[in-house]
């Protein structure tokens, strides 16, 4: 599954829309949002305000579970 999939997954697991995004990540129009969705650009920094915005952290796991 890409990022923008799991993203927007995770958007709706949180009851929020894919344009409360805009906001958080200083995005003007909601094309510069599509195209961050639709070319899968996105920053640490990006995944880490959605995580904030969903209420979630962001991991990394190893296959072990550490």
């Amino acid at each position: 599954m890409s990022i923008s999939a799991n993203i927007k997954a995770l958007l709706t697991l949180s009851e929020r829309k894919v344009s409360d995004l805009m906001g958080p990540l200083h995005m003007s129009s909601r094309q510069s949002l599509s195209n961050k969705f639709t070319n899968e650009r996105w920053s640490a920094q990006d995944l880490t305000t959605v995580a904030e915005l969903c209420g979630c952290k962001l991991a990394f796991i190893m296959p072990n579970g550490q």
